[in-house]
């Protein structure tokens, strides 16, 4: 499995693309390299050691299925559906971002032309509903969607 490498794969909530690769993420979505993209891993044990999350909303975080935490800068996220799961933690984890073109809807042609590596498994690479997003603050947490 190459790191550097753009998969198209089945997220848990859309068709996405995975890589450890931010610089070429953004190459393929055509936006800004300043602007940063969701981090997936592949347990909350793994993301405690890599980023942090406020102690009033470790327990929230554990639990959550489906969703996207935003603390400080960063936005994260625990690959918590089987299928994608064994994917990522061969990475541990890596950025993520849904496989369209920025504000549009899923576009088969645009995922597999810019997909280095794709991953179809028998569900096949469909658009579910977005993840709930949650700002967490020191003491506070906060929906943004």
């Amino acid at each position: 499995m190459r790191k550097e490498a753009v998969y198209l794969i089945q997220t848990d909530t859309t068709v996405g693309f995975l890589s450890r690769n931010s610089t070429r993420l953004a190459q393929v979505k055509a936006r800004p390299p300043q602007k940063q993209f969701l981090k997936v891993y592949d347990s909350f044990k793994t993301l405690n050691t890599l980023s942090r999350i406020p102690n009033t909303h470790k327990n929230f975080v554990r639990r959550a299925r489906g969703v996207t935490f935003v603390c400080k800068d960063e936005a994260l996220r625990v690959v918590h559906d089987p299928i994608h799961l064994r994917f990522v933690q061969r990475m541990i984890w890596c950025y993520s971002t849904s496989a369209n073109h920025s504000g549009q809807r899923f576009e088969r042609s645009f995922a597999y032309d810019n997909a280095d590596v794709i991953v179809e498994d028998a569900r096949g690479l469909f658009e579910t509903t977005p993840s709930r997003i949650y700002f967490l603050g020191n003491k506070r947490k906060k929906r943004l969607r």
